[in-house]
């Protein structure tokens, strides 16, 4: 019964611990660029948009589609990084401990 009972308080201080990262996470921001910087895309840790910087050269109405797809690129490119934050910083909190496929944070 006693390593229940540890067992289970190592699974509230984990709980604890993960709040605290999420809450880092979701103040963090992180930039996805692309077409060499002309296009940047900040994502904060929950992969929500908070800003895009498009480059002056950028907008003619002749080359929409470009930009489209520089866009799409910059916001995936932002997209990866915050992923990757995400994966290592529950790398760290559960110490390296491999969490099953699939596994998502609830949020």
């Amino acid at each position: 019964m006693k390593n229940i009972g540890n067992m289970l308080k190592q699974a509230q201080q984990l709980q604890g611990k993960m709040a605290e990262m999420q809450a880092k996470l979701a103040e963090s921001e992180v930039d996805g660029q692309s077409g060499g910087g002309l296009v940047t895309v900040t994502l904060n840790g929950k992969g929500e948009m908070r800003r895009i910087k498009i480059d002056k050269s950028l907008a003619d109405p002749e080359e929409m589609e470009i930009l489209e797809d520089l866009v799409v690129a910059a916001t995936n490119d932002a997209k990866a990084k915050v992923e990757a934050e995400l994966q290592s910083e529950m790398s760290k909190l559960t110490g390296g401990m491999s969490l099953p496929a699939g596994f998502k944070m609830p949020f």
